[in-house]
């Protein structure tokens, strides 16, 4: 079978690191790339740098990677809809809601592939973390609770810190628990003189009942990204900086009670694990992923209706801190 033929649209920070992995992955070729404004970090490495989508098209791909600034991707993405080409557009999905609605309504009456890069879903502490909840490891989950944090990116121009980094957290809970949010409650503040908001802090509760709690800022002198799942076996400790998952364990330690305690259900330390995993870089991970659900299998993507329901619950946060009221999602 011949390599599938894919192009990138958009060659800024994110973008060279797209270019790099598909010209590294195996049964596809990178045979166009795109960008109004040039290449800044060499990322087309000898192929000619397209001013625009159509001329993407005119190429001839199976299949787009879209890396543009999130207030562009509802046109480019429309563009490929129309033309019937795969699309993985990086987060988030778009700018709002109803954008976001436009884009997968298209992709989806055209019953082409459209997944959304939400990268940390492919670092290898979630997947192990996801396929260990999916076996019953922690029995019912109770809570998840998610740090990212640290310095201003420079990268940065167009939004606040809940368009580009909590919707990495609100995209990876409601995956982890294969449940929605149903609501949410955030509070913002804008400390390093930018109109947009650079640090939040946002509670939820997800539709199967799991509650949720959130801190995300520019505004931090060390990086942190954490996810914490605590269930009725223990709790589970995904560390996707370096890539950790650490177990640990409800303890069994009985004690005399007296009868009026006998029902008191608390915890207390068990065993701690940490596992061994396999250090992908997680955008590998992701560009695999994408290249299977072209060929058939669409098992491991980010699909457009989830980053459709991502953008939902980041408009609630957003709302939520404007108004100072809790957001019901419907």
């Amino acid at each position: 079978m011949a390599d599938l033929r894919a192009g990138l649209i958009g060659l800024g920070m994110m973008g060279r690191h797209h270019a790099r992995n598909l010209h590294a992955l195996d049964g596809v070729e990178l045979v166009a790339v795109a960008d109004a404004y040039g290449d800044p970090h060499g990322a087309a490495q000898g192929l000619d740098v397209l001013p625009s989508a159509e001329a993407l098209i005119e190429a001839g791909i199976d299949y787009a990677v879209i890396a543009v600034p999130t207030a562009f991707h509802k046109d480019v993405a429309l563009t490929f809809a129309e033309a019937g080409v795969h699309c993985l557009v990086e987060k988030p999905l778009a700018f709002d809601i109803g954008e976001a609605e436009e884009i997968t309504a298209a992709f989806e009456a055209k019953g082409l592939v459209g997944a959304v890069g939400y990268i940390e879903r492919y670092n290898p502490a979630l997947q192990e973390l996801r396929h260990r909840l999916a076996d019953g490891q922690l029995g019912e989950i109770y809570q998840i609770v998610t740090r990212r944090q640290g310095g201003f990116p420079a990268r940065i121009a167009d939004v606040g810190v809940v368009k580009d980094l909590a919707t990495h957290d609100l995209d990876l809970t409601a995956w982890v628990a294969q449940s929605d949010f149903a609501q949410v409650a955030a509070t913002s503040t804008a400390r390093s003189g930018r109109t947009d908001e650079d640090m939040v802090s946002i509670t939820g509760r997800l539709q199967d009942g799991t509650i949720t709690n959130h801190l995300v800022n520019w505004l931090t002198p060390f990086k942190e990204r954490v996810t914490v799942v605590t269930g009725e076996n223990g709790a589970m400790i995904a560390d996707t900086v370096s890539a950790d998952l650490t177990f640990h364990a409800n303890g069994e330690n009985p004690t005399n009670i007296w009868e009026s305690m006998a029902s008191f259900r608390g915890v207390s330390e068990g065993d701690v694990i940490r596992y061994a995993l396999t250090k992908q870089e997680p955008l590998r991970t992701e560009h695999e992923a994408f290249r299977n659900a072209v060929l058939g299998d669409a098992s491991n993507i980010v699909t457009m209706r989830e980053g459709l329901q991502t953008v939902r619950a980041v408009e609630g946060v957003l709302e939520s801190a404007r108004e100072g009221r809790v957001v019901e999602l419907g």
